[in-house]
């Protein structure tokens, strides 16, 4: 597949809104042959943008592959600096999330653009009001855990990178208890199982029974089956964590 097919065939509101001018540019940076039909990829990206409608006038469109892929890379972007310096092992590690949900083909097609992206300055809130306006609860939970992913890449998630990830959340529409049930996957402490599943410890057991059945059904990788099977892959392992926090529970409370 080329390029330009690629970047357009999963696409549905991001060609519009601040996500859509931030690809045009890197469309417009990026130096590619032309696509399959002759027209320069650029120029198809600008025809496309103005047949499709201005995103905050669409009444809830279904987010495709290709918009949380976009959206994704762009955040990603924004975390990656976040702590005044791009350490490698996080760009490797976007790389080879990348290389696990599509295969290496696409993940080079994907890194390319995010190279772009990584290259510009990011309106950091207007990107998120545009994803958190077109975008699935559950799919922007996906985001905020894919984002912890790679700030932790390098052994450590540090203070900045935590705020940025705070602060992207909160523009997301990301609830604190959910944001910080998903920050707890991400530590080591004897409290993280009651953090993930959004409980204290003063929980009774069966207030852990019913925040464990609540979040199973808020993390359930079915819920965004409409991005496809790559990045239910990624869901698998939020809800794993779901479940071990439970089973971990159960063990100390002998349950």
């Amino acid at each position: 597949m080329s390029f330009s097919k690629w970047i357009g065939a999963g696409l549905g509101w991001s060609f519009g809104g601040p996500i859509g001018a931030i690809i045009g540019l890197v469309l417009g940076s990026i130096i590619d042959s032309v696509s399959d039909s002759g027209t320069p990829l650029l120029g198809d990206w600008q025809t496309k943008q103005k047949n499709q409608p201005t995103y905050r006038r669409q009444a809830q469109p279904q987010t495709q592959p290709g918009d949380f892929e976009v959206s994704l890379l762009i955040l990603a972007s924004v975390v990656i600096k976040a702590d005044g310096h791009q350490d490698q092992r996080e760009l490797d590690y976007v790389r080879q999330q990348f290389v696990n949900m599509y295969g290496q083909e696409r993940a080079n097609k994907a890194f390319r653009l995010f190279k772009g992206i990584n290259q510009q300055q990011i309106p950091v809130r207007q990107v998120c009001m545009q994803i958190q306006q077109m975008m699935d609860h559950a799919s922007r939970l996906q985001l905020v855990h894919f984002l912890f992913g790679i700030a932790k890449a390098d052994g450590m998630v540090t203070d900045p990178e935590v705020n940025q990830i705070h602060t992207i959340s909160g523009y997301l529409g990301i609830s604190s208890r959910d944001f910080e049930s998903i920050k707890a996957m991400f530590y080591d402490s004897s409290d993280n199982a009651y953090k993930i599943l959004e409980i204290t410890k003063e929980a009774t057991v069966d207030e852990i029974k019913a925040a464990y059945r609540k979040m199973a059904k808020k993390y359930h990788p079915d819920r965004v089956v409409h991005l496809g099977e790559a990045h239910q892959k990624g869901a698998v392992e939020k809800f794993r964590q779901v479940q071990e926090a439970y089973e971990k529970l159960q063990k100390e409370r002998r349950f």
